[in-house]
């Protein structure tokens, strides 16, 4: 992420407002998070769901990685479901 600039596409905008997400919550998790999973073949950037703590909430990030334009692109922020993930939030339960 370093050298990297943050961008915030309107629905994890939107998503942050309804979720009570801070710019700085997200900051945190793109930092310090784990991959959950990575989307290299996505388009038109390679992605990938990150999961971090913040203010003792988990929190998930979805981002694009334009690393043409140094650019991560948050795409969308939300605290995962704990009935639809293992504990530690790093592996989906089956369904």
């Amino acid at each position: 992420m370093e050298g990297f600039n943050v961008t915030y596409r309107v629905h994890a905008i939107q998503r942050m407002f309804e979720r009570n997400v801070s710019a700085t919550d997200v900051l945190e998790v793109l930092r310090h998070g784990q991959v959950v999973q990575d989307y290299p073949d996505d388009t038109p950037h390679p992605s990938k769901l990150l999961m971090g703590k913040t203010a003792n909430r988990v929190k998930h990030v979805v981002v694009a990685e334009n690393h043409v334009d140094k650019e991560i692109i948050t795409i969308t922020v939300y605290e995962p479901d704990p009935l639809k993930w293992e504990p530690g939030f790093l592996k989906k339960r089956p369904q």
